[in-house]
């Protein structure tokens, strides 16, 4: 159970991070609404994770995972440019997440 309240925490802290941008500085009440509301229950469903999973894991998996997909969203739904540099960056955090996830099963 805990690995499905670690994806609804990060399903939601990526939507919390798109309406971020959507509330154009909290201009904006409909998406500055959702920002709230989706970080008070991201970071809700996340403690509740971190009763089975180890903090390590999953703060590496919400925050890495979160940040890869916004990064993506950034540049498929906003435009952002996808240099090398930005893309190698991504690749480096999916490693640096998987890397940790491995060597928790390792030790």
């Amino acid at each position: 159970m805990s690995i499905l309240y670690l994806a609804a925490a990060i399903i939601l802290e990526i939507c919390g991070t798109t309406s971020l941008k959507l509330s154009e500085g909290f201009t904006r009440i409909g998406p500055a609404g959702a920002v709230v509301f989706c970080y008070a229950a991201s970071f809700a469903l996340l403690s509740l994770a971190l009763r089975a999973i180890d903090l390590s894991i999953a703060y590496a998996l919400w925050s890495g995972v979160g940040t890869a997909i916004v990064a993506a969203i950034g540049i498929v739904w906003f435009g952002e440019p996808a240099g090398g540099w930005k893309l190698l960056s991504l690749a480096l955090i999916v490693l640096g997440v998987a890397g940790l996830h491995l060597s928790g099963r390792a030790s």
